[in-house]
């Protein structure tokens, strides 16, 4: 199986080019023979790969340490489903996985097109093959899973996959950002196609709207598992670094909700056909960005596979020439794209929408520009300077607020324009909850100016999506519907809007997370065996440090008695190992968990006399993070739910 998949990997190279030559020809000269063979091609290619693929996992199961990748990143000892996940624990299995996904994405598009958007087809072929080719080629050419090791660099173990990677979530949490990069290919595909062609009416973004949504659900989603997984394993209290990868990924994800936003504006109004064809080009642009951030060592990050400078050369140049090409087109498609519809009032869901846009962007702009501020640091001065999160919060704080703000304004606000008269009307229940929220933060004492803005704002979305939700459930009730019934109907029918506000909900339960943060304490101390600590209302009493024996690491895990106003809550056992292996530590901390804060433990250090220094950090609301990204997958299954009514309406 293993060379079966190294032959594949060459096969796949070759359909790719001849995929890419098929659909080009047949395109310009209006050989539909030509495009078809062009469309199998990418059946092949997707069948190839995923020959390719299985020949590595059957590599890492078959404890092939006489392939360089496999003796990179398993070992004998490693458990069976963190051999299947190193496929995405090192730079050539981690190219394999992105082309496969391509490929896998670009069949099913195929296949889902096969009798409608024919004109466009022949250069959405060419679009998803040409991103395939460059990944296969670096695969293959570059960094390919199945090169073999000398003979005598050759040993009976591996050295095993990074031991903060064999977490449950690291399971699932590349794949998952993955499935959100690489889906976007497809509406970028419709939209070169669409350029190309001429074909630039609303066609080439419905087509693709599902995509779309997918594609920026699983990044998110991604997103989120990271954070959990920084916060559970990496034992610092936090589960946001601002570190240059998680802003990789970040960056497509702000403009593609952008761009969600804006393409109503196209199929209401006829409005920013410019506008959003550019928004999923820079999609896709920053999506191959982020893998050029990790793969290149322009800058510092523990999640870096390499930092070969060669190597970020080439994802740069494929960078450049994608965005090249597709703003190139862009620019040259103007005339056709101007709209004759016009914003009619600055007191309208246009405006309310064209605001949210510039305010996504400005937020990935001050991420662009904090992510890449050392590399430009250092061209100017010589000087590598990092920037760290205050600089984030400083700058992003204010554009969030607004950002909420838009949030809750959206749905009260009518299209066209909008009366002076309804919109008191429509403000004065979420201005009430809002002024009521922070009226209840002040008495109860708190003086911050930021939590107070962002959860009063957070009360003022809530109301906003409770007015709209009201006022479709008494309009449904009127006809003679009970209460249960009309809000399923309301759903059913409308699941784009209605869906669409269950993840505004999302966005608010994160935020009144984001804003506990403000109050985070953290403190250390050290306490001999028998002491207790008195924090805040929990006692902690220290026991005892007592040695782990593991093949694999020297650990010792602090057994702490806790306990939470007189009342016993439980024993925390935080853990500090080093790997022997990788010669690495790894600090594990000890979680206690309630609705209202986490009480997180970690082992700073232990002394001689059993003495430990212990790390303790209050993190309040920071289950709502975790929670609101519960209520996000909830929003999106409504939005994405197939409903046979609306399959009939999308046909």
């Amino acid at each position: 199986m293993v060379e079966l998949g190294a032959y594949a990997l060459y096969l796949a190279l070759f359909f790719t080019a001849f995929g890419l030559g098929a659909a080009a020809y047949g395109g310009l000269a209006g050989r539909a023979e030509w495009v078809q063979s062009g469309e199998r091609s990418v059946y092949a290619v997707f069948a190839l790969l995923t020959l390719a693929a299985l020949g590595v996992e059957a590599a890492l199961l078959g404890d092939r340490f006489d392939l360089a990748f496999v003796a990179q990143v398993s070992s004998r000892e490693q458990p069976w489903g963190f051999k299947l996940a190193a496929l995405w624990g090192g730079q050539a299995g981690s190219l394999l996985l992105w082309a496969w996904m391509l490929s896998a994405f670009s069949a099913l598009a195929v296949f889902q097109n096969r009798a409608r958007n024919r004109a466009l087809m022949p250069w959405v072929v060419v679009g998803l093959l040409a991103n395939v080719a460059f990944f296969a080629l670096l695969v293959a050419l570059v960094t390919n899973p199945f090169t073999p090791l000398p003979a005598e660099a050759r040993f009976s173990n591996g050295r095993g996959l990074n031991p903060l990677l064999q977490h449950p979530a690291m399971l699932i949490h590349p794949p998952i950002l993955y499935v959100g990069f690489t889906g976007f290919a497809v509406p970028f595909a419709f939209a070169f196609a669409a350029l190309v062609t001429g074909e630039l009416g609303p066609q080439w973004f419905r087509a693709t709207r599902r995509w779309t949504i997918t594609a920026w659900f699983f990044l998110g989603i991604g997103i989120m598992l990271g954070g959990r997984w920084a916060y559970e394993v990496l034992g610092w209290g936090g589960y946001w670094a601002w570190d240059p990868v998680e802003n990789a990924s970040f960056m497509p994800w702000l403009v593609a909700t952008a761009y969600l936003h804006s393409t109503m504006i196209q199929e209401k109004r006829g409005m920013l056909k410019i506008w959003n064809v550019a928004l999923i080009g820079l999609t896709y642009a920053l999506c191959i960005f982020g893998t050029f951030l990790t793969r290149s060592g322009l800058v510092q990050s523990v999640h870096s596979f390499t930092a070969d400078a060669w190597f970020g050369y080439l994802f740069l140049a494929y960078v450049l020439a994608v965005s090249g090409v597709f703003f190139s087109l862009l620019v040259w498609r103007i005339p056709l794209l101007r709209s004759a519809a016009k914003l009619d009032s600055v007191l309208s869901r246009e405006a309310s929408f064209l605001l949210n846009n510039w305010a996504f962007l400005g937020l990935c702009s001050i991420v662009f520009f904090g992510t890449l501020y050392p590399v430009i640091s250092e061209a100017i001065t010589g000087e590598r300077i990092q920037i760290g999160p205050p600089f984030f919060r400083r700058y992003m704080g204010p554009v969030a607020l607004f950002l909420l703000f838009l949030t809750g304004v959206g749905p009260l606000v009518a299209w066209r324009r909008a009366t002076w008269v309804n919109l008191r009307k429509s403000f004065l229940w979420p201005a009430g909850a809002s002024a009521l929220a922070a009226l209840a933060l002040l008495t109860g004492g708190m003086r911050d100016a930021y939590p107070i803005a962002f959860l009063s704002l957070c009360a003022f979305v809530t109301g906003s999506i409770a007015l709209e939700y009201g006022r479709g459930i008494r309009a449904r009730m009127r006809r003679g519907e009970s209460g249960p019934r009309a809000f399923f109907e309301l759903v059913r029918r409308n699941q784009r809007r209605y869906g669409g506000y269950v993840v505004h909900m999302a966005v608010v339960v994160m935020f009144i997370g984001f804003a506990g943060s403000a109050f985070d304490v953290e403190e250390t101390k050290l306490l001999r065996p028998g002491e207790t600590w008195q924090l805040d209302g929990y006692t902690l009493e220290y026991r005892q440090a007592r040695p782990v024996s593991h093949p694999h690491y020297a650990s010792v895990v602090a057994r702490i008695a806790l306990s939470r106003h007189g009342e016993p809550v439980g024993m925390l056992l935080p853990e500090k190992r080093v790997y022997f292996q990788q010669e690495q530590p790894a600090t594990l901390p000890a979680v206690s968990s309630s609705f209202l804060e986490d009480l997180y433990v970690i082992v700073a250090g232990i002394e001689p006399d059993q003495s430990a220094a212990l790390k303790v950090y209050r993190n309040p609301l920071v289950n709502w993070v975790w929670l609101g990204g519960f209520v996000f997958v909830l929003g999106n299954a409504l939005v994405l739910w197939p409903l046979p009514e609306r399959a009939r309406r999308e046909a």
